[in-house]
């Protein structure tokens, strides 16, 4: 159930729609609502949450290779893909420019972060930079965004199983090939995701990713496919099914209100996000669960999302989401029931095709 601060009953279609139309709040009033320590990166916190994350990832490397067990194993890869999804979100908030207040320490450490899960730190972080700047717009939104009916008739059978049959393992093809009716691909300068001005970092990131693949390639030969497939594959395929997860459930979801041109703005967009309870994984992967106050204030650091969070629910009352269903529920449910919307409609929502 999508409920608003005060646990009341879902918005029925018809009202969520007529609520869409005209916000009683300004994004001024909003902000105001927020303590104002919470805009405010420490260099220490950030850099203290990126070094946890690198230790416990060390450590259970290091648990893994002394006790090289196959009972241990798939224990190991769940809890390491979930720490190389957490250290994605610190390099996630560099990319945002809330780990620090210094360009060039947001840079290094979003590259340290991101180059050995093989995310092009600038690359990403410019078409992630467009997902925010576009959030719930049908034309313009960067990443998981809906299908029109009309799209859907003209996918091929490959295209509609990767989208709709197995949407958890689609980040890399994303990394190369971008959502269905998009051109470009991450790691080229000159793809149309980018400014001839971001062509030097995109190719820095490019380039860290290529000597991640060729450091995976020289130990992979000098140990074998199995240690391949044992210390890096499995718990990257983790990680991978993480960001999709998590991608998806934050902006799939039948209430979930998606604008067509004029209709759209900024803030009725960012608004059309929802948080989830991912129980004690929350503070394991940086409480990315507290999504709706990311969208409206994306610089702001991760650790402070939710004091804001909670500051602003009560202005926000029905407008802000939230969805108390458990999190494999709510995946299955947007999953069978959130495929496409319709070709008409200043506001729309999903439907299923199926």
């Amino acid at each position: 159930m999508i409920v608003n601060t005060n646990k009341s009953q879902t918005l029925p279609a018809v009202e969520a729609v007529e609520l869409s139309e005209q916000l009683p709040f300004t994004l001024k009033q909003i902000k105001d609502a927020i303590p104002p320590h919470c805009f405010e990166p420490s260099v220490p916190r950030s850099l203290a949450y990126f070094f946890l994350d690198i230790g416990i990832i060390a450590g259970l490397y290091a648990i893994a290779a002394y006790l090289d067990s196959w009972y241990f194993f798939p224990i190991f890869w769940l809890m390491q893909g979930t720490m190389f999804w957490a250290l994605f979100v610190v390099g996630h908030d560099c990319g945002h420019r809330s780990f620090s207040r210094y360009e060039w320490l947001n840079d290094l450490i979003g590259h340290l972060s991101h180059t050995p899960i093989l995310v092009p730190f600038h690359g990403w972080r410019i078409s992630h930079r467009t997902h925010h700047n576009n959030t719930g717009s049908l034309e313009n939104d960067e990443s998981w965004y809906p299908i029109s009916e009309s799209r859907y008739e003209k996918m091929t059978g490959l295209e509609r199983f990767a989208r709709f049959d197995i949407p958890l393992l689609m980040y890399p093809v994303y990394l190369f090939k971008r959502s269905p009716g998009k051109q470009g691909t991450h790691f080229d300068p000159s793809s149309p995701l980018f400014k001839p001005s971001e062509k030097n970092q995109v190719l820095t990131s490019t380039i860290c990713c290529i000597a991640m693949i060729v450091l995976l390639g020289v130990l992979t030969y000098q140990w074998g496919i199995l240690w391949f497939v044992k210390y890096y594959f499995m718990p990257y395929l983790i990680f991978v099914m993480w960001l999709d997860l998590v991608t998806f459930l934050h902006h799939t979801e039948e209430d979930i209100p998606w604008y067509r041109g004029e209709n759209w703005n900024f803030l009725k967009g960012a608004l059309s996000t929802i948080d989830r309870d991912y129980g004690f994984i929350n503070e394991i992967h940086h409480n990315i669960g507290t999504h709706v106050a990311h969208h409206i204030f994306l610089n702001m650091p991760h650790y402070h999302l939710k004091e804001a969070t909670e500051a602003i629910k009560p202005l926000l009352g029905d407008y802000y989401r939230k969805s108390d269903r458990p999190i494999w529920q709510s995946f299955w449910r947007s999953y069978r029931n959130c495929h496409i919307v319709s070709d008409t409609g200043a506001t729309v929502y999903y439907r299923k095709t199926r």
